[in-house]
């Protein structure tokens, strides 16, 4: 007889799912989200809550529903070759590459920047870095459960200081809503979406997925039924306590342009507002949290990253692989937060439609019989797009004209392709490549199961 939980289970694997998606890189974005959008912000957060939690949580519930081992099996049901490479780079972007960076100059931003002269802030970047990832280094190399037990104190204390930060900017605003800035003046809904994306979690989900389904598992539940319920209730703990965080902070950065102006990223703003209101003890108080926050994100991260690529290439030690990491890490985070966010956009932009497609294949699998020919058309369709708006965005950013062969494609994809300019020319094309070779799969199946129950009665 298998085990029926109890809510305060549920609560528990939940509040772990919290603290494997929040790191306090995910404070910043919906500030900056709120700065920028102004009296926009409610529209814009909207579409930031489908990305930055509505498929995290479809991406814990894939992985319950695909019953794979792991990211590389479930993404092998394209092509094992597609399989490892899609896998090796989501964990480089959200380890090493980008978001194992970002922790690092999070954790500068809002925790040591404050009170350090801005005549040496290159300086002080450098040397905080340096710190960081010896200290991200050696709890990598000797894991101790003290990193676990921070964790566990941590996720409360970050919430709970949270949750009176953004009761006092609810009860005494700091100002009224701004106008919104030029990219959320209109289609603010879509910019919020595409802001999403910068949190990572939707890919981190496609991997915290098997720690999820592991946890149900030691807790007696070993049904697919079983664990798909216990992976959706679970998760719907930790969205809520991370959308209404959203939502918050997001008011938070909306209400602090009348009186800070606007900042290039969302870092200073928290340092800011925590000050306004608590002074320097609440800067300190947010410096500790934070610092401790990122510090945890970033062990975890490295050592993930160190772990698969060590089952990739067995003949290098995993000690080998985080020393790489963290000294990548080092290195990019001493590009700056502006910097490492801005240049993981386009890696996102061609990243992230591959994995929604990937999830949506999985939730749709049994209906077209787990047929391979339904999982590469569709993905090598969205492929070709994302790839395009990922040089797109490139070109955008480096402030450069499209490159002579990009032009003729990007022009023939703005006529042709719905939503193309607002991030999303991939999903129409996706959507009907599943349903014609899916629909093809199925007649074909149905066919060939009655041919065969007619020469069954035949013989």
């Amino acid at each position: 007889m298998e085990n029926k939980l109890p809510f305060s289970k549920y609560f528990v694997i939940g509040v772990m799912l919290f603290a494997l998606f929040f790191g306090a890189g995910n404070l910043i974005f919906p500030a900056s989200l709120g700065q920028n959008a102004g009296s926009n912000v409610w529209i814009a957060v909207a579409g930031f809550l489908i990305t930055g939690i509505g498929l995290p949580f479809l991406g814990i519930l894939a992985m319950g529903i695909s019953g794979s081992k792991n990211l590389q099996e479930l993404s092998s049901r394209v092509h094992p070759v597609y399989g490892l490479l899609f896998t090796s780079l989501l964990y480089l972007t959200i380890g090493p590459f980008f978001a194992a960076p970002r922790t690092g100059a999070v954790a500068y931003d809002i925790g040591i920047a404050p009170f350090v002269n801005e005549n040496f802030g290159q300086a002080g970047l450098f040397i905080f870095t340096l710190i960081f990832f010896i200290v991200t280094l050696w709890f990598s190399l000797n894991p101790a459960k003290i990193v676990d037990r921070v964790g566990k104190i941590l996720s409360p204390g970050i919430i709970i200081l949270l949750f009176i930060l953004l009761i006092m900017v609810v009860a005494k605003p700091l100002g009224s809503f701004e106008g919104p800035q030029e990219a959320y003046a209109s289609g603010a809904f879509m910019k919020g979406f595409t802001e999403g994306y910068n949190t990572m979690d939707a890919l981190a989900s496609l991997v915290f997925g098997i720690i999820v389904i592991n946890a149900i598992r030691s807790m007696g539940v070993t049904s697919a039924r079983g664990i798909l319920l216990a992976s959706a209730k679970s998760g719907i703990v930790a969205t809520v306590f991370l959308g209404i965080i959203y939502v918050g902070i997001a008011y938070l950065g909306a209400t602090s342009t009348e009186a800070f102006g606007l900042f290039d990223t969302g870092g200073p703003v928290l340092g800011e507002v925590s000050a306004y209101y608590f002074g320097t003890l609440g800067t300190i108080m947010l410096s500790i949290i934070i610092l401790l926050a990122c510090l945890t994100t970033s062990i975890g991260l490295i050592t993930a990253c160190g772990e698969y690529f060590h089952t990739i290439f067995p003949k290098i030690s995993y000690k080998k692989f985080v020393l790489l990491f963290s000294l990548a890490s080092f290195v990019i985070a001493n590009f700056g937060l502006s910097n490492i966010i801005n240049f993981s956009i386009p890696v996102l932009m061609f990243l992230y439609p591959l994995a929604i497609v990937l999830i949506l294949l999985t939730f749709l699998s049994v209906f077209f019989y787990h047929a391979r020919v339904v999982y590469i058309s569709a993905t090598a369709v969205t492929f070709m797009i994302s790839t395009i708006d990922g040089f797109k965005t490139l070109c955008q950013l480096l402030e450069i004209e499209y490159y002579g062969w990009l032009a003729p494609i990007i022009s023939f994809y703005e006529q042709v392709l719905p939503f193309y300019n607002q991030g999303l020319g991939w999903l129409v094309p996706a959507i009907v490549v599943m349903a014609i070779t899916g629909g093809f799969v199925r007649i074909k199946g149905t066919s060939a199961a009655r041919f065969k129950e007619k020469t069954k009665k035949a013989a």
